[in-house]
């Protein structure tokens, strides 16, 4: 048992767990089930932080927002969202990096981003100033449109919002539409349909306006429109069916009120957003960026330019980029450098001098990493990714305890390489590595290095810390 809880104490699951408010904090934790009703519901201005339980900055946050909290108690709100475990009320609010911070004012729907300093003060003197340009709105007569959704039945939307959908124009709208659709199958006699409509049609409009339209909700007359009834098989009323494009449509089994239903179309919303950024490593700024502000970073160290052509480079990129499609929901960043651009970082984590392409996950609290051992390929990135998603696999420590010295350089063209004075110095230095009783005459001023035997090293036995 003592084996086990240490096992799980590593893995990375467990790290979004713990929060960093409680019950005695004057900071009110949200979720899917309280935010519409403490926030969006709600006349009060809010500073709501997204956080992550792991993000190093937003450890260093919590104090100061919680002295926040306490100064600005019955003045304004202050929430935070564990957005590692509520990944989509982050997604609903475009939350990339931790921690992050929104300002709920007027229009509830539409936050503004607080761009200030991270102590108490600070954030005090943002949410009074935001304050008062609140009051003085209000003074003018402008609503920001918050009376919007206040009825307890979930409020009135705009009915507008409801696709109506017909045997004639199903196809065409939502099957052959890129846009997910949440499509209710009614009947007008139907008691709990008519107790749905105000939450569907809330619902609906609330969705259009957080999802940009990306997630749209109709409804279908399924007494009048019996094929559309017949080929969806629908027996109750009512019935309401998830469609996204190119796949079978699912049923919904979720509750029948605004919040409810408002939550599952961010869902949908979330899964269907674009994948991370995948980035080049310029300066020192991205990596320090990324590596910080993310659970893991995975970084790439692709062949050089001269090696593969243009055309190699971005088969290569393609597959990163499928990668970070399929474990977008994951709070991870996507780095990748070209073989020799940053020696110190390939140092670091045991790459350096052959076997490219490579990859690494890097956990920065930790400063601890993981090698991509099998092929460069979506199985086989497939495959470690997976295994570091349930907190297995060998790591090794980063070395020199601490993220490298990284070399400004020039971003990628896009082009196929050109052979240049300092890419014939590269070539020397491999080749004065391979023949180094036989230094290259053209270059004699160049220092000869060391080789390097593994062959008493066993990479199994690596200690088997989890990231």
């Amino acid at each position: 048992m003592r084996a086990f809880l240490g096992v799980l104490a590593c893995s990375l699951t467990v790290l979004s767990v713990h929060g960093l408010y409680s019950a005695s904090d004057d900071v009110v934790e949200l979720n899917p089930s309280n935010f519409n009703r403490e926030v969006i519901q709600s006349d009060s201005l809010w500073l709501v932080e997204f956080y992550a339980p792991w993000c190093g900055h937003c450890k260093n946050l919590a104090p100061e927002w919680k002295k926040a909290a306490t100064a600005l108690k019955g003045i304004v709100k202050v929430g935070a969202v564990d957005a590692d475990q509520h990944n989509s009320l982050g997604g609903q609010y475009g939350v990339r990096g931790f921690p992050s911070i929104k300002i709920f004012g007027a229009n509830k729907h539409k936050p503004e981003d607080y761009q200030g300093g991270r102590s108490s003060q600070a954030i005090v003197d943002a949410a009074l100033n935001a304050l008062r340009s609140l009051v003085k709105d209000r003074l003018g007569g402008k609503t920001g449109g918050t009376d919007y959704g206040k009825q307890s039945g979930g409020g009135a939307g705009n009915k507008k919002d409801v696709v109506e959908l017909t045997d004639d124009n199903f196809d065409r709208t939502v099957l052959d539409s890129d846009y997910v659709w949440m499509v209710e199958f009614f009947a007008p006699w139907c008691g709990h349909c008519k107790n749905l409509e105000p939450e569907w049609t809330a619902a609906a409009t609330e969705v259009k306006e957080q999802t940009k339209g990306k997630v749209k909700l109709g409804a279908v007359d399924a007494t009048v429109h019996q094929g559309l009834a017949s080929r969806y098989g629908i027996r109750g009323f009512p019935t309401i069916k998830v469609f996204r494009k190119g796949e079978e449509p699912e049923d919904y089994q979720g509750g029948r009120t605004r919040s409810d239903i408002v939550a599952r179309a961010m869902g949908l919303y979330s899964d269907n957003s674009p994948p991370p950024e995948l980035q080049e490593i310029l300066n020192e700024d991205v990596l320090k960026k990324t590596c910080e502000d993310y659970q893991l970073c995975i970084i790439s160290v692709l062949p050089h330019i001269l090696d593969t052509g243009a055309s190699g480079r971005n088969s290569y990129l393609e597959v990163m980029r499928m990668m970070a499609d399929k474990y977008k929901k994951k709070t991870w960043g996507w780095l990748w450098t070209e073989a020799g651009a940053q020696m110190d970082l390939e140092s670091s984590l045991g790459i350096g001098g052959f076997g490219y392409p490579a990859m690494a996950a890097i956990n920065a609290r930790k400063m601890k990493f993981a090698l991509l051992r099998g092929s460069f390929s979506e199985t086989g990135i497939h495959e470690f990714l997976r295994e570091l998603s349930v907190g297995r696999g060998s790591t090794a420590t980063v070395g020199g305890g601490a993220l490298p010295k990284i070399n400004t350089v020039e971003p990628w063209d896009g082009k196929d390489g050109v052979v240049s004075i300092e890419n014939s110095v590269r070539v020397h230095r491999c080749l004065s590595l391979l023949f180094s009783n036989t230094p290259f005459l053209a270059f004699p001023q160049l220092p000869m290095e060391d080789d390097i035997d593994l062959s008493d090293v066993d990479l199994d036995d690596l200690e088997k810390d989890e990231l």
